[in-house]
């Protein structure tokens, strides 16, 4: 068998940046084959060596875009497994001035598509790659958030309810999963230090108890746990990346 054969496989959602970038480098560090989803095509300039043979293009949001991309994605693995899936896209629609948008505020249109990207996707795609992960009794992690469970300054309501409902999906996922060896936990991140942090985000430091953002590397290496045997007995378990934030 090729080198590449033998290299453990992580499917994940989400990789572009902050907190997926930093789960790439984490996993790829460590020796694994990533293979991304995104709804943009490899970017030309990445320096990452896997490249586009290790990418599917796909909108998570279209029911029938993701049918497609579970197809194009076990046409990829040609029949080797799955060692770990990641479902961390997620989308947080604003208004107009970027404001957040509440239950009053959200179009019907805007509560389907969060849902859609947020909710549906993850069981899509763990459903759909079942087979792959029987083989080797992988793991499933799913990114919720702080926000799933309480209201949140920024997040807006359709995210924050959509949120809630995936950490509730994973116990669900964990009880249904259990049974092929397959995992299922959640990681729920709270203010972590990227690119997209809302305007203010920083004033809310002097209400954690760390007294600090999180960094994407430290979520990175909570999901890298729940994926390997560190965490061969947790599942349906929601850990709290958020510097006690929800105390």
């Amino acid at each position: 068998m090729s080198t590449d054969s033998n290299r453990r496989v992580l499917v994940l959602t989400g990789a572009s940046r902050g907190i997926g970038h930093a789960t790439v480098k984490r996993f790829s560090s460590a020796g694994w084959r990533v293979i991304t989803c995104s709804r943009h095509p490899f970017p030309e300039n990445c320096p990452w060596e896997a490249g586009p043979e290790d990418h599917v293009q796909v909108d998570l949001g279209d029911p029938e875009d993701r049918a497609r991309a579970v197809l194009e994605l076990r046409k990829r693995l040609n029949g080797g497994p799955v060692h770990a899936l990641v479902n961390n896209a997620g989308i947080s629609p604003k208004g107009p001035k970027g404001e957040r948008l509440n239950t009053l505020t959200t179009s019907e249109e805007d509560w389907r598509k969060v849902f859609e990207v947020n909710f549906f996707a993850p069981v899509v795609l763990a459903r759909g790659l079942i087979e792959e992960l029987k083989a080797v009794q992988g793991s499933i992690v799913n990114v919720t958030s702080i926000a799933g469970s309480r209201v949140h300054p920024f997040a807006g309501a359709a995210y924050a309810t959509s949120k809630a409902a995936l950490a509730s999906l994973t116990r669900e996922m964990a009880a249904d999963f259990g049974p092929f060896g397959i995992r299922v936990n959640a990681i729920a991140p709270g203010e972590i230090d990227t690119a997209i942090l809302s305007p203010g985000t920083e004033k809310m430091v002097a209400d954690i108890p760390l007294r600090r953002l999180g960094k994407p590397e430290e979520v990175a290496k909570a999901i890298y746990y729940l994926c390997t045997d560190q965490s061969s007995y947790v599942t349906g378990s929601e850990i709290h990346i958020n510097g006690g934030q929800h105390v």
